[in-house]
């Protein structure tokens, strides 16, 4: 069970856990760590944008561990989380784990957002009917939290150009253990459960949901609010993704393509250049070999005025 901590972690329970409440939200934490559990109560009673359910649907409710070592992390997530998980919620429990050790999930970064993250998760499941897709439970988290932003779009077009993003052949994307195709998995999913609300807009998104809800299939509900079978969708998203995030590739294309041309063309000016020199260099070579100009014209000059001679053949008798 998840409150039974094995004795991997008993020396962290020496003093014991202590908790903070309100309303119907607990944080449970470790000595040493009073200010941070308080911060995280507030911030987790702060109302934030949940995009297709409606206001009041759904009420802040559960329990948040502050866990403050590996060993405390690991007992209570079934050591099931990979090293880069800056965070868990279990719906069922209505639960999220947080590590708060120095070393917990390196490049995490804000942890406002990571706690939004798993509070989405808790409202998307308490407000949908199970089971969700985890591409959808995780986009969605990803997205409203503010784990989407043009970082993230950025960080899309860099993998398209590089050859590093999973095969976009299914919404259903693999989920590797290695941090950087981790996050680049849901930045894909976040942009899926975006381009769902862009076609809809905020009215077609809520009401997508508000199906969702009711016939209990996303697969229905995409039908008779959007028109639209999943395939559809998913060839409309892949579509989507590579023109939206595949122009850098295309950019990078181009420019390889201007590069090899402009070193092409100074390959050429310099082959046209050499050709230049050497041609000058026989011209001048040419002129060395003739006689001067200024000697030339005398020499001709002084010919021209010399006076007959007695065998020149011009003189008169």
């Amino acid at each position: 069970m998840l409150l039974l901590i094995p004795t991997a972690a008993a020396a962290q329970l020496a003093d014991g856990p202590h908790s903070l409440a309100a309303d119907d939200l607990r944080v449970v934490f470790w000595p040493g760590h009073e200010d941070l559990a308080r911060r995280t109560l507030t911030a987790a009673r702060t109302p934030f944008r949940l995009p297709g359910i409606p206001a009041g649907a759904v009420t802040a409710e559960g329990t948040i561990y502050l866990a403050p070592s590996p060993a405390v992390f690991d007992s209570l997530t079934g050591g099931r989380v990979p090293d880069w998980g800056a965070g868990v919620a279990i719906p069922s429990l209505r639960v999220i784990i947080l590590p708060t050790y120095p070393a917990a999930a390196p490049g995490a970064g804000d942890p406002t957002v990571t706690l939004r993250h798993e509070l989405a998760h808790l409202a998307l499941n308490a407000y949908l009917p199970e089971p969700i897709p985890r591409w959808f439970d995780e986009g969605y988290a990803t997205w409203s939290s503010g784990g989407w932003d043009q970082g993230g779009a950025w960080q899309i077009r860099l993998a398209l150009m590089l050859g590093r993003a999973p095969p976009l052949d299914s919404l259903e994307l693999t989920w590797p253990r290695g941090a950087e195709q981790a996050r680049l998995a849901y930045l894909l999913s976040a942009s899926a459960v975006r381009f769902l609300a862009e076609l809809g807009g905020d009215a077609g998104f809520e009401a997508l949901l508000t199906g969702w809800r009711r016939e209990g299939s996303f697969d229905a509900a995409l039908r008779n609010i959007y028109g639209m079978t999943p395939a559809q969708f998913e060839h409309a998203w892949r579509t989507m993704v590579r023109r939206r995030y595949g122009w850098l590739l295309a950019l990078s294309q181009i420019t390889v393509f201007w590069v090899l041309a402009s070193v092409l063309l100074i390959f050429l000016f310099g082959v046209r250049r050499r050709r230049t020199r050497v041609r000058l260099a026989e011209l001048e070579a040419e002129d060395r070999a003739m006689p001067p100009q200024d000697e030339y014209w005398m020499e001709t000059d002084a010919q021209e005025a010399e006076p007959p001679g007695v065998d020149d053949p011009r003189r008169e008798e």
